[in-house]
């Protein structure tokens, strides 16, 4: 996957679907659209995965809230999709126990029940069995839970991910497909007819300023939170179509949660569901559910989040977390589809996806989860032929192995999360033995990577590579600052940058990493 390669072909083709948006449900779009045929070209405004995107809790699930809720049909497309990422990803993707614990004798009965419903809905594609455990056994699964009070648990199982990494490998999958993914192309304005039909886009490459006029069938709005920009360059007198909900996590240290299983709180002070997940040999803990008014590429997290986060977690853990212990904290925007007159709270709105097509022809998808993004890319491009008169050919990414896929790896390897690709990572090791060496202390993390993500996977900047292509600025901001200059001087060879890019983007990641920092 080559930005050079592809920026050749933005303007010299008419393409059948132009897709705006470079995350989960735009890429979902993406391969969707090239496998079936149709010619495909997709613009990001940043990097892959920069927003929402690259800030999940890292769960392929269901939704066990949802289920709560009543959101039927939700828990069942979740349930079905997780089977089939599991499935077509599995360097990605795999199965994680986690444990309910019980503090209340009726909690125990209640939500074995409910977990049995759970399981039944998932069928063939279930990860596991859930059952009622006793103290003992939970105790086995957390040791550093707290033992007051604790009557038992229930365990169950549900997926885990990275989600970036699932973004650069779909983008991969797109590339090696026939489809053109660019990242740092920003759509700033879209193309019409003289009837008001929307016949293509302008958008500007943010690294050359260049800019190009690129016409297809028919354009489909995949932009997340950002949905609504979109919806007014086409019609500035849009109403409103998505709700922001922030959700923060933060990250812990491992000796927070022994053992291998996660924890599920799902009932808080204020009725929200808390995770405890290890994620890379690290702890993630969230999240939150914010109604907030402004949208921004990097959304911060409140004060009063993360003390909720920390005060919930030091309820349980018998080990109580502080401001000190947390190693980076993030926080990412849902874009949540606003029913009509919406007055509920966030974590009341459903996170079913929802399609909209303008009289102009405009085709907007909004709502939706990672879990679900397979889904959504076959919906929203079974709606963008019938827009765009395109031939009708049906969805083939049921069954579709994703690009990395491999069945067979050692979870220890740390770089088994490039699945297939791992094996050119080691040759550029073997060819180069400095290419072996360590990026910082206490990560496994090498020099060989980043070439790899420059050449392979369109890194640009020194926080593409550390916050996305590998997840340091997520697992420990302090050290992915440390590890930001050798990052953009084996960077700027790549590229063919001088001293002042490696000096610029050093300086630039340091501020940005700082505000990940409590």
């Amino acid at each position: 996957m080559n930005r050079e390669i592809n920026l050749q072909k933005v303007g010299n083709t008419d393409w059948d679907v132009i897709i705006i948006g470079g995350g989960a449900t735009g890429l979902g779009a993406g391969v969707d659209s090239c496998t079936r045929g149709y010619k495909t070209v997709l613009f990001e405004q940043h990097d892959f995965a920069k927003g929402t995107s690259s800030r999940s809790t890292k769960l392929v699930h269901g939704g066990v809230r949802y289920l709560a809720q009543g959101d039927i049909s939700l828990v069942l497309e979740a349930l079905k999709e997780r089977g089939m990422l599991r499935r077509n990803a599995p360097h990605l993707v795999k199965n994680q126990a986690f444990v309910i614990p019980n503090y209340e004798w009726w909690d125990g009965p209640f939500y074995t029940v409910g977990l049995k419903v759970y399981d039944l809905m998932a069928g063939k594609l279930g990860l596991g069995p859930s059952e009622h455990i006793s103290k003992e056994e939970v105790m086995e699964a957390i040791p550093n839970l707290k033992t007051e009070g604790l009557k038992g648990g229930t365990i169950y199982y549900d997926g885990q991910f990275d989600d970036s990494r699932l973004a650069i490998n779909l983008a991969q999958t797109m590339d090696e497909n026939g489809g053109v993914p660019v990242n740092y192309m920003k759509v700033y304005s879209l193309l019409k007819s003289s009837d008001g039909l929307i016949r293509g886009v302008k958008v500007r490459d943010e690294e050359s300023g260049k800019e190009y006029e690129v016409k297809g069938k028919v354009v489909v709005n995949a932009t997340g939170v950002f949905a609504d920009s979109v919806h007014q360059m086409d019609d500035p007198n849009a109403r409103k179509s998505i709700v922001p909900s922030q959700g923060v996590h933060i990250i812990l240290d491992k000796k927070f949660l022994k053992g291998d299983s996660a924890i599920m709180i799902p009932k808080t002070s204020d009725g929200r569901v808390l995770f405890a997940v290890p994620w890379h040999n690290k702890v993630i803990v969230g999240t939150t559910d914010t109604l907030v008014d402004h949208i921004e590429l990097e959304p911060r997290a409140l004060q009063e989040e993360i003390d909720f986060i920390l005060d919930t977690a030091g309820d349980y853990l018998s080990a109580v977390p502080g401001k000190d212990d947390v190693l980076s904290v993030f926080a990412g925007l849902r874009p949540l589809a606003a029913p009509e007159g919406h007055n509920e709270e966030t974590k009341e709105v459903s996170r079913s996806h929802k399609i909209i097509v303008s009289l102009s022809g405009l085709v907007t998808i909004i709502g939706g989860k990672w879990t679900t993004y397979r889904k959504m890319g076959e919906d929203v491009i079974d709606k963008a032929l019938l827009i765009g008169g395109l031939p009708d050919k049906k969805s083939v990414t049921e069954r579709m192995p994703i690009h990395g896929y491999l069945k067979n790896f050692n979870e220890n390897d740390h770089l088994h999360y490039y699945g297939a690709d791992s094996v050119y990572i080691r040759e550029l090791i073997t060819k180069h033995k400095e290419l072996g060496k360590s990026l910082t202390e206490n990560f496994t993390y090498v020099k060989a990577e980043v070439i790899w993500a420059v050449r392979n996977e369109m890194a640009r900047t020194v926080e593409d590579f550390l916050a996305r292509r590998i997840r340091l600025l997520l697992l420990d901001a302090k050290s992915s600052i440390k590890a930001a200059h050798i990052v953009a001087e084996l960077m700027a060879v790549e590229l063919g940058k001088d001293e002042s890019w490696i000096e610029e983007q050093t300086k630039q990641y340091r501020k940005l990493a700082l505000e990940y920092v409590l």
